[in-house]
Parts: C-alpha cells; structure tokens; sequence
C-alpha cells in the first residue's frame, strides 16, 4: 500500500471485570505490537488511566502505519490503571489479540473482541475503531488570467509566468507550482493547473499563498512584475465568484505617488476533488472475495513420492499449502464471510476420470466454497487422496469462471482475487491471454505463485508489469496479474514465518492499486460510512 499510509485506532472498553473494593477499577490499555515475522512483542504505547469506571473511552489514540500486504498482529493488554507499572496477574483485567487488518476489513472500521485471560470469568469486550488519518488527499484544479499587467519588454509586450509559493511554519516561503509562460501579452489566460492541497498549504487553509509575477526572459533574468498573497480558504470561494486581486510592486509602490498596481490577477475557476485510498473503500463496505485455484497436472510428479510438489510429509506443508497459507491468511481479514470458493485444474476427476480444469475441491458444484483457509487446505489434502494427477495445464477455464461471477456485481461493492498455484508449464496461452484481456475490465485482480524449479516466462509475459499484455490486437486495459516465483522466498535459514511473510507481502504489494485503478476508470466513489 501507499506508504505512510496512517491509521488511528481509538479504543474503548465496556463491562471491565470489577477488581477494585472500595470503588470500581482504574482501566488503562496498553498495545503491543508483534514484531513483523517472529514471536516477540514490543510495547507500543499505552492509553491515559481512567479513574472509576468499567466503561472506559480513551481520548488517548494510537496511530499505526498501515499496510495491506502484511499481517500487523496487535495486542491490548487491560491491566489495572493505578498500579499499572507492576501488576501481577491476580489484578489483570484481559486482553485481546486482533490483525490491524481485521479493524479496517470490519465494517465501518469497528471491531468489537472479548477480553480473555481471566480464568472463569467474563471479561468484557474491547471496541476498536480504525480510522485513515487525512493527510490531506484533496486535489485543486485551477484557472487564473491576468489584466493590463506592466509592459517590461523594450520590445512587443512582456510574457507572464505565475509562481506559487506556500508559507512554512517559520515565515520561509517554498515554491510549490510555476504556470507556463504565455508569450508577449499582457492579458495572459494561463492553462488550468492541478496541485495537491498539501502542495499548496500543507492541509492549513488559513496558511498564506504567494504568488509572484513574472515576465520571462530568454537568459533567466526574468523580470518582476508584482506579487499577491492569498490563502487556499479564499481561493476555494471563488466556485461561487470570480476572484480579483491586484498585482503590487513594492519598489513602485514606494516610489511613485500615484501607483495603483501592475495589473491584476482574475481567478476563472477552482474546484477540488478528493484522491480517494484502498481504506476509503474497504471502510465504505467494499469486500474482497478470494478465490484459490490449485494445478493438478502430472508435471507436479505423484504426490505420494518425496519429489513431488505435492508430497504431503508429516514434518512440512508442501509449497502449494504453504502459498496458500501465506496469502490466504492475510486476505481473509478483508471478506466478511470467510467463504472461499477452491478449484484444481489439470486431474482425471471420479468416478468417470474426466479431465476437469476447474473442479471444486471440495467435490461439491453446487456449492464450491470452503469455510476458511483451513478449509481450504483440508479439501486440497482430500482432493490429492481422490483424483489423478493429469494434463494439460489451462488456466483460461478458471479465469473465466471467476471473470464471469466478477461481472456479475460491478459497482465497486464487490472485488476478486483469484490465487493460482501452478508449476508453470502452462499449455493454453492464448487462451489465457484472451481471458485476461477480458478480466481486466472486470473488478478482479490474478496472483500466480509458480512453484517448483520451471522457467516461468510465460508467466512473466501474463504479469505485465515490463509490456502491457494484449491479445490478438486487443490490449489489456489494465494490469491485474502479479507473478512471484516461490522458489525465491525459502531461504536457507528454514525461517519459514519470515519468508512466507515477504512472499505474502510482494504478492499482495499490487491489490491496493489495482483496485484503486478499477474504481477510478468506473468514477466510482467509496460509499460514505454512515455515521452512527
């Protein structure tokens, strides 16, 4: 996700555990942090003490980078606020484990959790708010003209430029946007320009804007034709009026009595539109439906020989399970029903031996979804046990199908991601290019994890990034397919949590802006969360 990407938690409690005898208890909440790809916890920070109450709203509020690809474990320890520093466990009043990514994946960004650790004893709840700190996203767009400015060419007219200057904290002032020069006039209409809000008062609209004049000369000695202050609150009345202000020369206003000014600036139009993110629509109800599809083809070599792909051994998942898992685990925060349709492509599926490239793996067709990754895993062992092992490898049956549920429901409410784990010799390409030609004006995003020792070329050319895909003639209107090959994150190390942890991280890296990129070509807006 966009770095730097911040978020806000505020935190409540309701119906704390009563530990105090005199008077009720003094809560405070303290948040950990687990340290990205190992077991440790760091303290992050800690909420004011509330004297008195089983009811706590913190004012006190936690903010958190945020990014979509990784799992951020968080957890809230409630020991009791007045003797906080060195509490034993006979005073401690629960706690709760939660992903960051469950806060916003919840709808609305609220997420209510039980406190546990009390043996026996209820506990209470914890209420979690999430909410994207505005760093300002808004985007100015913006038309200025000027009249009669003064003459400074010996020759011909002189030929304007604007300077936007916003004030710092200190008084300095730093350049944020130059219009082009329009030549040899002195009632320049300047093209209308976009500049982030940041850009031009860093989010304060009260802080001053300057803008100078100028006229341009060919060597860099541009003239001085006069200067107007402003701010972004004045610039943004001018949607219901024309703005004018009067262009100053101090010098000339020092030196000649009857100065009037140099000219004046007319602002024609100004209008704002927001920049909106991936938590914009995830927080407006949008869900992710993740669907898995797992290659069966007889290249994987038989499951039942310590080669293969697919060995299962009693020490360690094999690479499709652990793909599966890595991503699925984070994927999951973000869809409400936790549902995963899962297809096998490639087998000799029961009782005829048909080649199917799209059978569920949970043998059931009417209803092809799993109930969570594990689910998902325990249908993909049971299938290994069922089917045999075959050919070819095609992909485009199962792009499409989950192409066809994605045009189903395309006003942004809905968006799917399609996991293939495949060895990668794919034997339908063309097919498969077409497929995702189509797929990419749908609200679908494709992940493929090559697995296995394959040159994956072919799966290199699906992905996009370096040339945009394109099939006979038609290309593609953008691009959904993020390839990794698997190989390159088991390090020798063994430390596998870390390792599926990147790979987690560099598969999931592209979602956020693949959908942003379907949303804005639609002009679709998140829906407002409704206030409570």
């Amino acid at each position: 996700s966009v770095p730097g990407t911040k978020v806000e938690l505020t935190v409540s409690c309701r119906n704390l555990l009563d530990m105090d005898t005199f008077s009720k208890s003094d809560p405070v909440v303290v948040l950990f942090v687990q340290v990205s790809g190992s077991s440790e916890w760091k303290e992050f920070g800690r909420t004011e003490v509330i004297d008195n109450t089983l009811n706590p709203d913190f004012v006190r509020k936690f903010v958190l980078d945020y990014y979509f690809e990784e799992k951020q474990n968080l957890r809230f320890d409630v020991p009791p606020g007045s003797h906080s520093a060195l509490f034993g466990a006979q005073d401690f009043l629960g706690q709760a484990f939660v992903a960051l990514g469950e806060v916003i994946g919840s709808q609305r960004g609220r997420l209510e959790r039980p406190l546990t650790g009390v043996p026996g004893k209820r506990c209470g709840t914890i209420l979690l708010l999430a909410e994207e700190l505005s760093n300002c996203r808004d985007i100015v767009t913006m038309q200025l003209c000027a009249n009669k400015l003064d003459k400074k060419d010996f020759f011909g007219k002189s030929d304007p430029f604007l300077v936007f200057y916003r004030s710092n904290e200190d008084g300095t002032f730093t350049i944020c946007h130059k219009t082009e020069v329009v030549k040899n006039t002195l009632n320049p209409v300047w093209q209308p320009f976009t500049i982030p809000v940041r850009a031009l008062c860093n989010g304060d609209y009260d802080r001053t804007v300057k803008i100078d004049v100028y006229d341009w000369d060919r060597d860099g000695s541009h003239d001085f034709i006069g200067e107007f202050a402003t701010s972004y609150r004045e610039l943004s009345r001018a949607q219901s009026q024309f703005t004018v202000y009067e262009v100053l020369n101090p010098r000339k206003k020092c030196k000649k009595k009857k100065y009037v000014n140099s000219g004046t600036v007319t602002l024609l139009s100004f209008s704002v539109e927001s920049e909106f993110t991936f938590v914009d629509y995830i927080r407006g109800g949008t869900q992710l439906n993740f669907t898995v599809a797992i290659d069966f083809t007889a290249s994987n070599g038989l499951p039942s020989q310590p080669t293969s792909l697919h060995y299962v051994s009693p020490y360690q998942l094999s690479a499709y399970a652990l793909a599966l898992k890595a991503v699925g685990e984070i994927i999951q925060d973000y869809d409400s029903d936790k549902l995963f349709p899962a297809y096998g492509f490639g087998a000799k599926v029961p009782p005829d031996g048909k080649i199917s490239h799209q059978f569920p793996l949970n043998n059931n067709v009417e209803n092809p979804s799993c109930a969570g990754i594990e689910g998902v895993l325990e249908s993909y062992l049971q299938s290994l046990r069922t089917v045999q092992l075959y050919g070819p490898t095609n992909f485009a049956p199962v792009i499409n199908q989950v192409a066809g549920t994605a045009a189903q429901v395309t006003d942004g409410s809905q968006y799917h991601v399609l996991l293939i784990i495949t060895d990668g010799v794919i034997s339908d390409m063309l097919q498969t290019k077409e497929a995702i030609v189509t797929a990419s004006s749908l609200p679908m995003s494709i992940i493929i994890v090559g697995v296995g020792p394959a040159e994956f070329e072919a799966m290199e050319e699906l992905d996009g990034d370096e040339v945009r895909l394109s099939s006979r003639g038609r290309y593609a209107e953008r691009d959904i397919v993020q390839f990794v090959p698997f190989r390159d994150y088991v390090d020798d190390s063994g430390n596998q949590v870390l390792s599926m942890a990147r790979l987690a991280k560099d598969v999931l890296a592209e979602i956020p802006e693949q959908l942003l990129s379907y949303m804005k070509t639609r002009d679709i807006k998140p829906r407002r969360a409704d206030p409570e």
